[in-house]
């Protein structure tokens, strides 16, 4: 036989107690939260085309004449998990660290950006956006950062114009598109690709959402909101959590024809890893990226796991390649406590390396 429960009636009648009194704290948080917004470091619009800005943050402390970087993020959402708040910015660690940082916001695509090509993305909005940083400094050569599907651009970019990069960063880039483990590439590997752009044109951002949210659908969709109440009742932590959430669901939709491209070579077709992707006619051969390389992943990453990132080692030319795994996933590893502590001073002493 089952053991009766044993609940003692006063402790429970406190539990609830409590939870009733935390809710009612939450709800006042809750109305009281207004409205916010990311992006917490000072910065102005140095360059704009069609949709996209490039974005130069302001020193916090003295000129430190370091060359430098440029971040190029991933399409399916806006930049600001680098930049969320001030004590969870990637961003504000590198300026404070003396780092000159620079970042491109590719925009919202509309339907007049439908056939918008991964060429214009790479050999264009990247290429310009790195020619602006270029000029601005009076350098022939810059530091690029490249973060998720952004990092694969920036590696086609260096295989391609590497002639304008001194060193280059990836962070949870994905290299080897049909490992195992990738639960996002074993989906989309028999996907109708051209049916599903040409019926619906541009990407809705909220079906790209609810793909990546059914990736962990308990943890994502359940976990965290009954998790919520914890801190229903802390006003700092409850704007945390809905600025978290208002970046995750602020997401652009996807420029139809680049989808399109990047789907077929590279998540189906594996041809980043073979040497086969094709930008602008130009065939991308990872072996010809020779500048030093950092490429930085996250142990827990349920998009881009290792297994994926490592292979980078043994595909570029490059003798000055650094490997450097995190704990954490795919976005704590900008936001979290052990990331703010570790990930900006590694890069930077990593650069401080190969200065000169």
């Amino acid at each position: 036989m089952l053991s009766p429960l044993r609940i003692d009636p006063l402790k429970a009648l406190e539990e609830v107690d409590g939870f009733k009194r935390k809710l009612a704290a939450g709800m006042q948080n809750l109305r009281n939260a207004g409205d916010f917004d990311f992006g917490a470091s000072a910065r102005e619009a140095v360059y704009r085309e069609d949709k996209i800005t490039l974005w130069h943050f302001k020193p916090t402390g003295k000129p430190s004449g370091r060359r430098p970087i440029l971040i190029s993020y991933a399409l399916v959402n806006t930049p600001w998990m680098v930049d969320l708040q001030a004590d969870r910015s990637l961003v504000a660690r590198l300026l404070e660290l003396g780092e000159d940082v620079y970042l491109i916001e590719w925009g919202y695509p509309d339907l007049a950006d439908r056939w918008l090509t991964l060429e214009d993305y790479i050999l264009g909005y990247l290429d310009r956006c790195i020619d602006q940083v270029r000029q601005r400094h009076g350098l022939e050569r810059i530091n690029l950062l490249g973060i998720c599907e952004g990092g694969a651009f920036s590696l086609c970019y260096a295989a391609l114009r590497g002639y304008k990069l001194q060193n280059l960063i990836t962070m949870v880039t994905p290299v080897d598109f049909h490992t195992p483990d990738n639960m996002l590439s074993n989906w989309t590997r028999q996907m109708d690709v051209d049916l599903f752009v040409d019926t619906l044109g541009n990407v809705p951002a909220d079906l790209m959402n609810w793909c990546y949210l059914t990736l962990k659908p308990v943890r994502l969709n359940q976990q965290k909101y009954v998790g919520m109440v914890d801190v229903l009742d802390d006003p700092k932590e409850i704007t945390n959590f809905l600025r978290m959430e208002k970046w995750i669901f602020d997401s652009p939709d996807q420029a139809g024809e680049a989808f399109r491209q990047f789907i077929k070579d590279f998540y189906q077709a594996n041809k980043l890893i073979k040497g086969e992707v094709e930008i602008g006619g130009e065939r991308v051969d990872l072996g010809s990226i020779h500048l030093p390389v950092l490429n930085i992943f996250a142990e827990q990453d349920h998009l881009v796991p290792p297994s994926a990132a490592r292979p980078l080692r043994g595909a570029v030319g490059t003798k000055d390649y650094t490997e450097l795994s995190f704990k954490g996933g795919h976005i704590g590893i900008y936001v979290s406590g052990r990331a703010q502590r570790e990930v900006p001073g590694a890069i930077h002493g990593w650069l401080d390396q190969r200065r000169g």
